[in-house]
């Protein structure tokens, strides 16, 4: 199933991961069942997921605070990708 992943051009280009390096093969995971496998190649997929079951939802479900759930979502979701990116970036440094 990996031959059909797209490649990251960032690591090819630079030779660094991107921010969402990680988030496809952890999606596979997640298909595969691997669920903790999953969250430790890419912590912010449970969140991800979370924010688009949202969207969905709210599209037909109309909420009264829907823009400031999302917001939340969102930034809690920048906070978990940048976080865990800095980490795995000290890592390699």
């Amino acid at each position: 199933m990996e031959e059909f992943l797209l490649p990251c051009l960032n690591k090819q280009l630079f030779g660094i991961d991107c921010l969402g390096c990680g988030g496809q093969r952890a999606l596979m995971l997640l298909f595969e069942g691997e669920f903790s496998a999953a969250f430790a190649m890419y912590p912010a997929i449970y969140s991800l997921l979370l924010l688009l079951f949202f969207i969905i939802l709210n599209f037909f479900f109309k909420f009264k605070k829907a823009m400031i759930i999302k917001t939340a979502l969102i930034i809690a979701n920048a906070a978990i990708i940048i976080l865990s990116y800095y980490f795995k970036m000290e890592a390699y440094f």
